[in-house]
């Protein structure tokens, strides 16, 4: 996928993302599902920290602001990046600790989202000109350099899209 594809698809992605706020009734955004799991506080406490924190190592990347290296992406990290999805599996733990998910207000979701649409703003036109030997460390899927980071924004948020779903489901 191209950069502009990518870039679009994290533009949908984030405008799912604000849109479902505004039909998320207040008193339920913050509410356990009764199967257990996040509320929508928490996904969107943690798709948006992570996306935050994800665009840090790519703007690292781009910036050339990491020492080069011939290591790549783990044997899980080439799967996933060539696959486009995630399996069903826990943040590692090493994020949960970096980056708690807490149940944020909506109005703090709103803002995340705008800095998120504004690192992208910034960083999104830098990408094709990076090193592709500038890598950064992903916790689980390995050194990413600039595309592979920011393919992994767009996946890791279409992820989340489908936890909301199950979460409106799972609430009465």
């Amino acid at each position: 996928m191209s950069i502009a594809k990518e870039r679009r698809a994290i533009n949908a992605a984030l405008d799912s993302y604000r849109g479902q706020l505004d039909t998320i009734p207040d008193d339920r955004f913050t509410e356990t599902p009764p199967v257990g799991g996040w509320s929508y506080a928490e996904v969107y406490s943690h798709i948006l920290q992570a996306t935050l924190g994800s665009s840090i190592a790519l703007e690292r990347c781009v910036h050339g602001n990491c020492p080069p290296t011939k290591d790549g992406p783990t044997w899980a990290g080439r799967i996933f990046l060539l696959l486009g999805c995630f399996p069903k599996v826990n943040a590692p733990a090493v994020v949960n600790q970096k980056m708690p998910a807490v149940k944020i207000s909506k109005e703090e979701a709103k803002n995340m989202i705008i800095k998120c649409r504004m690192r992208m703003d910034t960083i999104t036109p830098l990408i094709n000109a990076s090193s592709a030997a500038s890598r950064y460390k992903h916790p689980r899927l390995g050194m990413l350099n600039a595309r592979q980071w920011f393919r992994f924004i767009r996946i890791h948020l279409e992820h989340h899209l489908k936890q909301l779903n199950r979460i409106k489901i799972n609430l009465p």
